[in-house]
């Protein structure tokens, strides 16, 4: 279940690729992009982090869900002045979003959560503007594990 919030604009800075979710590439594609997030240090990479919690941001949809978008992991940051070599930083305006909490061990509970989000999308009404992850304290603990997921809708 969901439930509209609305969040503020902020601005963000980590590591992304351009992908699809046809033949199951987004998932290989989000899995490479996340060792590279780890095995690289980007998170104490970023300059500027307001915080801890790491963001997966899903935006530059080419029309929806089942084609061409952006995916990127990163932080919120203060700032985007200083953006290093082979980063991305973008500021994210606010909106409305369908809140929803995945729950269970990871990276299976976001996987579910987000075949429900697709199969709720027609009453949804995305706006497809960008939709957005946060792994925050609750994220790694096992089969308790808890990352909100915030889709856009108009």
């Amino acid at each position: 279940m969901n439930n509209t919030v609305t969040a503020e604009p902020f601005k963000f800075m980590g590591i992304g690729v351009q992908t699809t979710n046809e033949n199951n590439q987004a998932a290989k594609d989000l899995e490479e992009l996340w060792k590279r997030f780890y095995q690289e240090g980007i998170m104490i990479r970023i300059p500027d982090a307001t915080g801890s919690d790491i963001y997966t941001i899903y935006t530059d949809y080419e029309k929806d869900y089942t084609d061409k978008y952006t995916a990127m992991i990163g932080l919120k940051v203060k700032s985007l002045t200083d953006i290093p070599t082979g980063f991305i930083g973008r500021e994210l305006g606010g909106g409305n979003f369908a809140k929803y909490t995945a729950k269970g061990k990871m990276p299976d509970a976001i996987i579910h959560t987000w075949m429900q989000i697709w199969s709720d999308d027609t009453q949804l009404n995305r706006s497809y503007d960008y939709d957005f992850e946060v792994y925050g304290s609750k994220s790694d603990n096992g089969e308790n594990s808890e990352v909100d997921i915030y889709v856009s809708v108009k």
